[in-house]
């Protein structure tokens, strides 16, 4: 589908992102997108690698509440050759991003901060023109889901989910073969975030032993320690869906001819970062955080079903010792892929009930933007995933056109969360989906990595 037809397409339907033109799309010619960051943890840092490998791009302005976090991101721009941009905050002050925010010629902002902060600044920025890249968790309850998406539509501010893993090399082989129609219809789907974060939950404190160096959280710890933990404590539901669901989203169209319609969940019983405190070396029974009571389940499976009938299960498992492993299985009429084994079986091409290596098959539905961008990628975060995601969102700022993971994309996958925690509370209760795009879904085309330049 021609890039035209697309945006007359999305049009009709009443996307109102491509609407959005910043500054540098008016006749500016050359001039470099200019974007600003908050959140300059580790999580942040990984991200800058991508923006300042970029001579598009000038990096004006950034913000984070610690001052070791601001001194280790300016170190890096430093050693980028890259002119040191407006700093803010740094003493502790937790709306020091709003004074960033203010300042005059910001084009696009990356929200890189914890969960609870991603809706306010997103809708801020939204309000103040700002084209937003924001990852993932794009609210905490289902009203704030709801909040960002009014923000959107009622500024036409562009808005981007980072959502990494849809731009893994073997994820976007794979969907390649959907779209060749290699597996036939699609039937099922798998996918999760299966992760042993205990030491990323739990550390001493140290900013220079981020990682499982110890058993504090909060006000004692350092990084992830001083925030995701206490999400654990006082929720329980599928906390971190989107890398799981992001792919699979993409693989059955949703919101572009299908969309979600039902959703459960079911979580076991809390037992795993208990047992961590316990047993560390720094732990033990004596230790105060032995005591905490920790209401997110170890496991927790959540069931989705399609408008088109597919299902799709997404498990979240962080709080038990497993290799990490996102679980992915999509399975069709035809045959089935799972990224565990790397493994593939097609009826009339692979050995009857015999796994065949996945590789010969990555290698032929190589997708575009691997083959023209990987040596671009190399050295950069999560296997180069990240500099693909910045880059989408920074070619489809530049270019005015429709983030490849849109406004409705972003609030959906999202509100799995609140919604299986909902589900759980109320008995393993089988919820409605909301339909975010109100009908739109029905209309609206594919578009995500149609396009080689994002």
């Amino acid at each position: 589908m021609k890039r035209r037809d697309f945006l007359i397409s999305t049009a009709a339907a009443g996307v109102a992102a491509a609407t959005f033109s910043p500054a540098f799309a008016k006749g500016r010619g050359g001039d470099k997108l200019r974007v600003a960051m908050i959140g300059t943890g580790l999580r942040g840092q990984s991200q800058l690698g991508p923006i300042l490998s970029r001579d598009d791009v000038e990096l004006v302005a950034i913000c984070d509440t610690q001052q070791v976090m601001l001194g280790h991101a300016l170190a890096n721009i430093d050693k980028a050759g890259r002119r040191k941009p407006k700093v803010y905050g740094g003493n502790g002050d937790a709306n020091a991003w709003k004074a960033l925010l203010a300042q005059k010629g910001i084009d696009a902002v990356f929200i890189v901060t914890p969960w609870e902060w991603h809706a306010p600044m997103a809708i801020a920025a939204m309000e103040a023109g700002v084209a937003v890249g924001c990852e993932v968790v794009a609210g905490i309850t289902l009203q704030d889901h709801w909040d960002v998406l009014r923000a959107q539509q009622r500024t036409g501010t562009p808005y981007m989910l980072l959502e990494n893993v849809c731009y893994r090399r073997d994820v976007m082989a794979v969907l390649q073969m959907v779209r060749a129609g290699l597996f036939g219809e699609l039937v099922h789907m798998q996918a999760g975030y299966q992760h042993d974060l205990r030491g990323v939950k739990f550390n001493s404190g140290n900013p220079d032993e981020p990682y499982g160096s110890g058993v504090e959280f909060g006000a004692k710890g350092f990084s992830e320690a001083q925030w995701r933990t206490q999400h654990s404590i006082d929720r329980n539901g599928e906390l971190y869906p989107s890398h799981g669901i992001g792919p699979c989203a993409m693989y059955a169209n949703i919101h572009r001819g299908n969309r979600f319609t039902h959703i459960n969940a079911f979580a076991t019983k809390a037992r795993g970062l208990h047992d961590y405190i316990l047993k560390h070396p720094k732990g033990g029974p004596d230790h105060p955080n032995a005591k905490v009571q920790f209401k997110l389940g170890d496991v927790v499976t959540t069931t989705l079903r399609c408008e088109n009938g597919e299902t799709i299960i997404l498990q979240h498992d962080t709080s038990l010792p497993r290799p990490y492993s996102l679980g992915f299985r999509v399975q069709g009429t035809d045959g089935l892929w799972m990224d565990v084994n790397k493994s593939i079986h097609i009826e009339g091409r692979s050995p009857p009930h015999k796994w065949e290596d996945a590789q010969a098959y990555y290698d032929q539905y190589d997708h575009p933007l691997w083959r023209k961008y990987a040596d671009k990628a190399a050295g950069a975060g999560h296997g180069g995933m990240d500099w693909f995601v910045v880059h989408a969102f920074i070619e489809a700022v530049k270019a005015s056109a429709p983030m490849p993971i849109d406004i409705y994309d972003a609030v959906a996958w999202s509100a799995i969360t609140p919604l299986s925690e909902q589900s759980i509370a109320e008995d393993y209760r089988t919820l409605a989906f909301p339909d975010f795009t109100e009908g739109k879904w029905k209309s609206r085309r594919p578009i995500f990595a149609l396009d080689d330049r994002y």
